[in-house]
This record gives structure tokens, C-alpha cells and sequence, in this order.
């Protein structure tokens, strides 16, 4: 469910029209819905009562700070994956006891600013880091809490991009060698281990790998205090998917989620931290866009965006799916036809859609990108020189800008001209 809504064939973002924001913001511009964000958080940490639990909101999904305000007010965590989303959990006012840093290249200087600031966890990925986090620790006379994350080789039968379980990918250490690490993390001074990390992937929209995954991961938990480890926090990762396509059967229910893990570790005593990202940010939020030109070429037509690849790369880069509806609603009954939806990027891989049925639209107006707020302002860049898009947050009946479209200038004035020339 999202709060994106026709009320008598305009397109709402909860009680604000869409176009009255565009004709203020101009397009294209990505657009936030406060009581989306707050109702997928809730559900997530509603699932887990009964369990001592902590919801780490994936930052890596939508990390503008008014979103980690938002998220952090109601006692979320966050999994961050580098120093600088480090550094905007802290600016937005998240307490270290609340972060928890994942990801397979932490350097020695992101390592050392998070013993600095308060850290809640590492999720260690491999042996090298887990002797760079004690040599950091041992140099700053503190004891880094860390994690193991382990790499159960469990298909997630996902997007191979966004496949993180198995055996030939880049993360965490193999279940079959965890005992061994783990006897020398123990072994080596300034770290304490606290708990088992694991995370298969991204978009899963079938429970049964995540019950394969977290079932080897009880028995990890029962062989690793059988070693003499005090296992106290299950790390259990992230990875709940959406419905991009409202016709498509849909994903597996966060209650659904939340039973199942605690079917599968609740009976282990042990504090449970859950990673959401997707799921909580995704339907979240649209990309609201102009149609420039509609062009009848060879064979098929084109609708050509003010929005582009560099804006919403996930078509491009994963062949994702994002419905596309007009901000004014078609009247009922009316006549589609087939387009290919595009950008202006000089690439033909600046696609959305192709063959998309939509009603009749013309130059000047808006449609709209569903699914948007997972993935997307995160991930754009300045490719063409194009700005980046504004973000808007709305709450109620207000609205506000939480990050605003460069000027020309300001982009073009980062460049520096050495002296030789």
C-alpha cells in the first residue's frame, strides 16, 4: 500500500496534488511520501514484537536525511555500507548504538571515524578486514563489536545483480569455515563478537530461501556456543521485495516475514536485527516526469521524458520494471496504444519501456514512475551534465524540498582548471 492516489483524476501524493508540485519544483523530480515510509517501517518492527529486535533501515535505498529523520523518530537503526552514509545517519541525528556498517571494503579510516562516533556493530565480511577492525581498535584503545557475516550458498533466486548468497559471490565468509574464523576473531584483541550476520539478496518474493538461509543459521548459532562463543545478536539481513508491476502476484507479507524468523531463531534467546531497505522505501516514492515530445517513428511511437536514465537508472542497469501512469487520469475506456518510453541520454540504453500501453498523451504532461523510492535518487548521476533531480518530502498537506536541483553553474564551477593550461 502507498499514499499515491487519484481523488477525481488527479494523481495525490497524500493530500497534495502532484501537478501542484511539479509546476512549483518543475520536473522531473523524485517525491516522498512521509506516511508510506512511516506505515512499511511499522509494519516491519510490528512483525518482530515478541522478539528483542531492532529494525536497521538499509540506507543504501533512499539516504536523504529528511528520510532518515523520519525513519530514526520512530526508533529505527541503520545498516550503513560506507563512511559516508556513516556520516549522514550521524548528521541526521542517529545515536552510534543504532548503527550497524556492512559492506566488503571498509577502509581503515571509515573503520576508525565509526569506533570514534559510536558504532553498534561491524558486519564483517572477510578475514583481512577482521584484522583491520583489531588493529584499528587495539590503536584507538577501544573493543569493536563485530559480526561475522556468512555466506550460507543459498540461491535467492533473484536479479544475479543483486544475488549476495551465493557461493560465487563477493560476500561474507563460507558457512563451512565460519567455526574457524570465528575462533580467530576470538583470539584477536580489541574485538568482541557479538552475533552471526547473513544476507542472501535483494527483490526475493518467495520466503523459502530466507528459511533455508536462517535455518543453518540456527545451527551455526547452536555450534558456535557449543565452541564457547556468546552469540547474542542475529544479524538476519535485508531483502524483502516489492511489487513493481500491480499485476504481478504479490511478494511475501513483512507478518509473513517476521513469523518465519521467529519460527526459525526465535527459540535461541537471541537479540534479532532485520536490514529492510527496499520495502520500506520503494512504493515509498515516484519520479514525477514531463513528457517532451511524442514521436512516431518506424514501426512503433515514443514517448520522450524530461526524466532519463541518469535519473532512474534501474531500467537500464537491471531491466527493472516501474509502472508508468499519467498524473491526470485517463478517462475510463479509452483507446491505448503501444510506446517506447525513453529519455534524452545520447544511448539507447536510455529506455524505460518498451511497447508500454498508455492512454493518449501529448507534450507538456505528467506521468509518473510507481516504485520509485528504493534505488533511484540514490544511484543517479550528472551524465550529460544533466542536474541532479530535486527530492520532495510531503507530509499531510505540506510539502517541502529536501534536496534541490543544482544550477549549471554550480555544477560547472566543481571543475578546476590546473594553471598550464
Amino acid at each position: 500500500m502507498d499514499h499515491f492516489l487519484y481523488r477525481d483524476g488527479v494523481l495525490f501524493a497524500e493530500d497534495v496534488a502532484v501537478a501542484e508540485i511539479a509546476a512549483s519544483v518543475k520536473t522531473p523530480f523524485y517525491l516522498y511520501s512521509t506516511a508510506t515510509l512511516e506505515r512499511h517501517f511499522r509494519l516491519f518492527d510490528e512483525a518482530l514484537d515478541g522478539l528483542p529486535h531492532l529494525v536497521c533501515y538499509a540506507m543504501k535505498a533512499a539516504s536523504n536525511q529528511a528520510i532518515l529523520k523520519t525513519l530514526a523518530g520512530l526508533g529505527a537503526g541503520m545498516d550503513v555500507v560506507s563512511g559516508g552514509e556513516y556520516a549522514r545517519a550521524v548528521a541526521a541525528g542517529v545515536p552510534g548504538e543504532r548503527i550497524v556498517f556492512s559492506g566488503v571494503g571498509k577502509t581503515q579510516d571509515e573503520i576508525r571515524a565509526a569506533l570514534q562516533g559510536g558504532i553498534r556493530q561491524f558486519n564483517v565480511e572477510s578475514e583481512p578486514e577482521m584484522r583491520a577492525i583489531s588493529e584499528v581498535a587495539v590503536s584507538l584503545g577501544v573493543v569493536a563489536p563485530i559480526t561475522i557475516r556468512v555466506n550460507p550458498d543459498v540461491d535467492a533466486k533473484t536479479h544475479a545483480k543483486i544475488a549476495t548468497g551465493k557461493s560465487e559471490n563477493k560476500f561474507g565468509i563460507p558457512i563451512a569455515r565460519a567455526r574457524e574464523v570465528y575462533a580467530e576473531a576470538a583470539a584477536l584483541p580489541g574485538l568482541k563478537v557479538v552475533g552471526i550476520d547473513v544476507h542472501i539478496g535483494s527483490q526475493l518474493t518467495d520466503l523459502a530461501p530466507f528459511e533455508l538461509a536462517y535455518q543453518k543459521v540456527a545451527e551455526l548459532t547452536e555450534a558456535l556456543r557449543a565452541d564457547g562463543h556468546e552469540i547474542t545478536r542475529l544479524d538476519l539481513g535485508g531483502g524483502l521485495g516489492i511489487p513493481y508491476a500491480r499485476s504481478n502476484e504479490a511478494p511475501p507479507l513483512p507478518t509473513d516475514y517476521g513469523a518465519l524468523i521467529k519460527r526459525c531463531v526465535g527459540h535461541l534467546g537471541c537479540e534479532v536485527e532485520i536490514e529492510p531497505g527496499r520495502l520500506i522505501a520503494g512504493n515509498a516514492g515516484i519520479l514525477v516526469s514531463q513528457v517532451i515530445y511524442v514521436k512516431s517513428g518506424e514501426g512503433r511511437d515514443f514517448l520522450i521524458l524530461d526524466a532519463a536514465m541518469n535519473d532512474l537508472i534501474r531500467p537500464a542497469m537491471y531491466e527493472a520494471h516501474h509502472d508508468i501512469v499519467p498524473v491526470i487520469e485517463a478517462d475510463a475506456g479509452v483507446e491505448q496504444a503501444a510506446y517506447d518510453i525513453v529519455g534524452p541520454v545520447c544511448e539507447s540504453g536510455d529506455t524505460f519501456a518498451k511497447g508500454r500501453m498508455m492512454p493518449p498523451l501529448a507534450a507538456g504532461d505528467l506521468v509518473a514512475f510507481r516504485s520509485a523510492g528504493a534505488y533511484g535518487a540514490v544511484m543517479s548521476s550528472e551524465y550529460n551534465t544533466r542536474p541532479l533531480i530535486p527530492e520532495v518530502l510531503v507530509q499531510g498537506d505540506q510539502y517541502a524540498v529536501i534536496r534541490a536541483r543544482p544550477t549549471f553553474d554550480e555544477i560547472i564551477n566543481r571543475d578546476t582548471i590546473p594553471a598550464w593550461l
